[in-house]
């Protein structure tokens, strides 16, 4: 779904841009950075209570994450068959690649202060396949979803060259 065109992630640009939705979210990638020099791991992440928030999320938000992918990775394509996710540069750049049919469609993200929320966001319905690369330096963002975090399934090509093949789904948590 074009940026332009989701109230709902526009609403949310508007939660994270506050004070307290900032100080939550550069908290967390804190803790995030801080857990993926510690390891070996692609990536680092962790669920963020959705009170922090206030009441102000819109009522189809079930669930926030804040993700740091290493930089110069690429993290394979992936899907949420069950999730609508909006996700949010937070800190260092990187390229979210949505299949569209049958090609892959680049959507650069910064976190440049500033930045139109088309350079900054980006919304993926259910069972859209996307995947991520970063950029020069680690990627941090913070991402929303519609279902609570241990129902969010996470599917991927057990074939990564096949994407209509047989698929491996797991949960995030729980």
């Amino acid at each position: 779904m074009p940026v332009p065109q989701d109230p709902v992630l526009r609403a949310l640009n508007e939660i994270v841009s506050t004070d307290m939705g900032m100080a939550t979210v550069t908290e967390g990638l804190r803790r995030a950075n801080q857990q993926l020099r510690a390891t070996t791991a692609l990536m680092a992440w962790e669920v963020v209570p959705l009170d922090v928030f206030r009441a102000g999320l819109p009522e189809s938000i079930r669930s926030c994450w804040i993700f740091v992918i290493r930089a110069g990775a690429a993290t394979g394509a992936e899907r949420h068959p069950n999730s609508h996710q909006r996700s949010f540069s937070l800190a260092g750049s990187g390229t979210f690649e949505l299949r569209d049919g049958k090609e892959w469609r680049p959507h650069a993200l910064s976190s440049t202060e500033g930045g139109s929320i088309e350079q900054r966001c980006v919304s993926i319905p259910p069972s859209t396949w996307h995947r991520l690369f970063a950029g020069p330096e680690p990627w941090g963002m913070v991402s929303f979803h519609t279902v609570a975090p241990e129902e969010l399934i996470e599917e991927r090509p057990v074939d990564p060259a096949d994407l209509n093949g047989e698929t491996h789904q797991e949960r995030y948590t729980g």
